[in-house]
């Protein structure tokens, strides 16, 4: 699984960066920054829970 960010819906509130600090940055106006390669194992739980929270529907789980 893959975490993707769509930029067009991200208001760069940062939720999911509190959510998922190990995983996702923010740049210097807010919005995340998330690694282009699969999650591991261990961070899937907590990458679904960000999904979930996201307020803009701004992120995705992607296979």
């Amino acid at each position: 699984m893959r975490l993707v960010v769509d930029p067009v819906k991200c208001d760069g509130r940062g939720l999911c960066a509190e959510v998922l600090p190990e995983l996702v940055g923010l740049d210097d106006w807010g919005f995340p920054m998330v690694p282009g390669g699969p999650l591991e194992r261990e961070l899937e739980r907590e990458a679904a829970e960000a999904v979930r929270l996201c307020p803009r529907l701004a992120l995705r789980l992607v296979p």
